[in-house]
Order: structure tokens, then C-alpha cells, then sequence
């Protein structure tokens, strides 16, 4: 048992000299959230080609954060790493029940966790292959997702909508639109936290991101998410200056059997 606890602690020194932390930020994030499974978890993946280094923070938020991950041959990755300990579990458990992917009778934690970056990694899988314009899925393991890079050659990572507005609103909103429409009718999903923090915007384009909450659409609370979603939307764009209503929008997006 011994041997076993000394080589996983190896593993784990071998991972942190392999990572890039450039900037006191970057350690503080570092020091948050790369625990001991994180950290092997991680290794694993490392050791089976999908990321070689860790390059600093695309975003930072309170249950994960997204890094820069880069392959051998220096392909960039987005790292997503859920915190285990600053997680909402019950705002989980809230988006997990009724699905029926998932049936999770343990209250552990770290179990919710897992079943929870699991979710998004099947919500993504499904997504792309209907055509919504979401990061592609690569792998996920325990706590930790790996998707694709949403961003320049250069590595700088597309902002939100929220914080990089459309040029032309009502042409990105008609864009987005249709690929809500494609998220619901195609994939059977509804996002559950759409707004235009979880938008990107790639060359005008919008990505949709965050999609762990999405729920299938014969779960009980899938009309309530829809209506929701379709209300903040509505009320973001108007804002921007586009000509736009409730019953317009839910009248183009909603299947006719929710």
C-alpha cells in the first residue's frame, strides 16, 4: 500500500513540473482547484496523448474553470475542471433528476460531480452531431472535460457575447436562433441557462457553451428551461436593438409535442 500511495504521489509531481503557470493569478487558480484526483486524473489523460502541458486560464468561475491545454503537437484543447468543493450540488441533483441517462442513488459529492461533467460531455456529443455549433467533445474522465478550442490561431479564446456584441445584432441573433432551433428539435435538448454569457462569439458567429445543465426534452422541467431561456433571450436582444418578440421566437423554436 505503501509503494502504491509513494507512485501516485510521483504522478503527481511529474504533473505539476509539466504545467505553465505564468502569473500569480495563474498559481492562485492552480492552488484551487489542481487537488490530488484532479491532478491524476489529469496525468492520466496526459499519458494517453490528449494534453501534454497546461498553458494558464481561459475562464475562471466559482465550479470550474477552463484552461488552455496543449497537445504534442501543439494543438490547443479547453481544459474544463470542476471544483469539488465550490459546486452547487443541489442546483445538480436539480438538473440530473428526471433524466434518464442517469440514475445516481449515492449523495457523495464527488459522485455528483462525475455524473455531472459526464452530462456535458454526452449533451455536447449529441449536440454536435445534430449540427448545433457547440465545442467539439473530445474525452472526459472524473472531474475533468476536454473540448475544443474555441478561438484564433494565436490562442486567444473567443469572448462571450456578452462581453463582444455582435457588429450586426440582427443577423448573429437570426444565426443563433437557428441553432436553438436545431439544439431543440434535433439534439431533444433544451440548453437551461442560455443567456449571452454562455454564447461565444467566433467571427460573428455564435457557439453555444455550458450545456451540463441541458435537459432532455421529456424531463418535467424541460418547458419551464425552454420558456426561460427563450425569455432571456429575447430581453438581451431587444437591448442590442433587435426587432424581436416572445411568441415569434417560441413559435420558431418549440417543438409542437413540448
Amino acid at each position: 500500500m505503501d509503494s502504491k500511495i509513494a507512485k501516485a504521489d510521483e504522478k503527481v509531481q511529474k504533473l505539476i513540473s509539466r504545467k505553465r503557470i505564468k502569473s500569480d493569478e495563474d498559481r492562485k487558480v492552480g492552488s484551487e482547484i489542481f487537488d490530488k484526483i484532479t491532478l491524476e486524473t489529469l496525468y492520466k489523460l496526459a499519458n494517453q496523448g490528449y494534453v501534454d502541458v497546461l498553458n494558464g486560464a481561459i475562464s475562471t468561475g466559482k465550479e470550474a474553470n477552463v484552461l488552455k491545454g496543449i497537445t504534442k503537437d501543439n494543438s490547443i484543447v479547453a481544459v474544463k475542471i470542476y471544483r469539488i468543493a465550490t459546486s452547487d450540488f443541489k442546483k445538480m441533483n436539480y438538473y440530473i433528476d428526471g433524466d434518464p441517462r442517469f440514475n445516481i442513488k449515492s449523495k457523495n459529492k464527488r459522485q455528483t460531480i462525475y455524473a455531472w461533467v459526464m452530462k456535458e460531455f454526452k449533451n455536447l456529443k449529441r449536440l454536435y452531431s445534430a449540427g448545433v455549433t457547440v465545442p467539439k467533445p473530445i474525452i472526459s474522465a472524473n472531474n475533468v472535460l476536454l473540448i475544443e478550442f474555441i478561438g484564433d490561431e494565436l490562442g486567444n479564446p473567443a469572448q462571450t457575447v456578452k462581453n463582444q456584441p455582435p457588429k450586426d445584432p440582427e443577423d448573429f441573433f437570426n444565426k443563433l436562433l437557428t441553432q436553438v432551433k436545431l439544439f431543440v428539435n434535433e439534439a431533444r435538448l433544451v440548453h437551461g441557462d442560455l443567456s449571452n454569457f454562455n454564447i461565444l462569439n467566433k467571427d460573428e458567429t455564435p457557439v453555444i457553451i455550458d450545456v451540463s445543465q441541458s435537459v432532455v426534452l421529456d424531463n418535467p422541467i424541460a418547458k419551464e428551461l425552454l420558456e426561460r431561456d427563450i425569455k432571456t433571450l429575447v430581453n438581451e436582444y431587444k437591448k442590442l436593438g433587435v426587432n424581436t418578440s416572445y411568441d415569434e421566437v417560441y413559435e420558431y423554436i418549440s417543438p409542437k409535442f413540448l
